[in-house]
């Protein structure tokens, strides 16, 4: 019969079978953060030989190696203290998704400030099955820093976080099951995530092939003169996109709008983050009042224009189907004038964007680019009749791939999901391994 439940008294964690306790991390385990020592002394640096762990490493899961070694002396003479392998390692703070992930240290190694090392109390608490609680706690424990970037987790928040506790065969049990399955689950996820990969570069090589030798394999070719565009039809054109186009940019003076500014409905205030796959993203849409919209100088965007990203993420653009609306100084506006938007939009998603981006690409650490720059960047120009004829067909063929990546996406997101419920429900013991109960 299976074993009676009973509350945990732990919102996320629900009940829990009667066998088990719950008891706070901090007293099963000794914990550490690490320290970076000084970058500006070699002697801390040069020729090191001691792993050091930062914490956008967590993404490896299992750390064996790390991309930075430290010297004796660095750990002699700074806070980043050697901490012994089996330790699992969890990010309290980071870029991205980095903060709340965790990762189990399989070399003895030193690491930065930014990351937390719980060492288990032997024959009380196992490493591994503690790992898999904090994959459960993930969002969790994001949400209860307020889920952002520049909110940092607490070592001490994350210490007395309350865990299911079994018998600790139990634990390693699951923990061994765990292990098994999610590395089944994962090599489904790669290769799904490589079919999209790949799916991906296929759109971008039709497309690159179709706005460079066009749709009739039979027309007379010439060079173009440009060596990434190579030979064009006879009868097309080479020109940079300046004269083709006019380029128009947020408000970058007093109106631009403050984050309190900022609200749930209005016009449309786009920024690079709302660019995503080939269109927008209104679901995490910012909104400005229409007196606000009223005042602002910049480009008020309109059906057919084409929004690029200038700074970070350079070059993902999007074309967007509304009259009202304005962008942020990360982007700019491209109206077309002389030239198909659509075919423009399809020429910016082709390797020759790529190829001109890299080459005019002015940043340094930060990806940055100039509207001036960017029209700069060369296309081929058919006429008219065929641009549409060529916007026609890839409308057709590129939907087509779109629909596979879409299905694609949707199986990488179910069994994502299916992996995230399955460590919840073993490790908070809705689900049992059958030979320890």
């Amino acid at each position: 019969m299976a074993e009676q439940m009973k509350p945990s008294g732990i919102d996320w964690i629900g009940d829990i079978p009667k066998s088990w306790k719950v008891k706070p991390i901090a007293y099963m385990t000794k914990s550490r953060s690490g320290g970076t020592p000084d970058r500006n002394n070699l002697l801390y640096w040069e020729n090191g030989t001691i792993p050091w762990m930062s914490s956008g490493e967590v993404n490896k899961v299992n750390i064996y190696d790390t991309d930075e070694k430290i010297t004796t002396l660095a750990v002699h003479h700074s806070s980043a203290k050697i901490i012994s392998k089996n330790a699992v390692m969890v990010a309290l703070n980071g870029q991205g998704k980095t903060k709340g992930m965790s990762a189990i240290l399989r070399i003895d190694s030193a690491c930065n400030q930014s990351l937390c090392a719980f060492s288990c109390n032997a024959g009380i608490l196992y490493y591994e099955y503690l790992f898999w609680c904090f994959q459960t706690m993930y969002t969790y424990l994001r949400q209860m820093s307020g889920d952002d970037v520049r909110d940092g987790l607490a070592a001490s928040y994350v210490k007395k976080q309350k865990i299911p506790v079994p018998k600790y065969e139990e634990q390693q049990a699951i923990a061994d099951f765990l292990d098994k399955e999610c590395a089944q689950i994962d090599s489904i996820a790669a290769d799904l995530e490589k079919q999209i990969e790949l799916l991906q570069q296929y759109k971008k090589s039709l497309i690159t092939e179709t706005v460079t030798k066009g749709l009739d394999k039979t027309v007379p070719m010439k060079d173009s003169g440009v060596e990434w565009l190579g030979k064009i039809p006879e009868h097309w054109d080479v020109e940079p996109i300046k004269y083709r186009v006019t380029f128009h940019n947020g408000d970058r003076g007093e109106n631009y709008p403050s984050k309190s500014e900022l609200q749930s409905e209005g016009i449309p205030f786009i920024n690079a983050g709302h660019l995503e796959g080939d269109g927008l993203n209104m679901d995490n849409m910012d909104y400005i009042s229409e007196e606000k919209y009223r005042i602002m100088g910049g480009v008020k965007l309109r059906s057919g224009d084409i929004l690029y990203c200038l700074r970070g993420s350079v070059g993902k653009n999007a074309i967007v189907d509304m009259n009202q609306g304005t962008v942020a100084s990360s982007l700019v506006a491209i109206r077309s004038v002389r030239i198909s938007a659509k075919y423009l939009y399809y020429c910016l998603n082709s390797h020759i964007e790529e190829v001109q981006r890299y080459l005019w690409d002015n940043g340094t650490a930060q990806p940055n680019l100039s509207a001036d720059n960017l029209g700069k960047y060369k296309i081929c120009i058919p006429p008219v009749e065929e641009q549409m004829t060529i916007v026609e067909y890839l409308n057709n063929i590129c939907s087509q791939i779109d629909n596979l990546i879409i299905g694609k996406r949707k199986q990488l997101s179910t069994i994502q999901q299916h992996k995230k419920s399955l460590i919840y429900e073993y490790v908070t013991g809705k689900k049992r391994v059958k030979e320890v109960r």
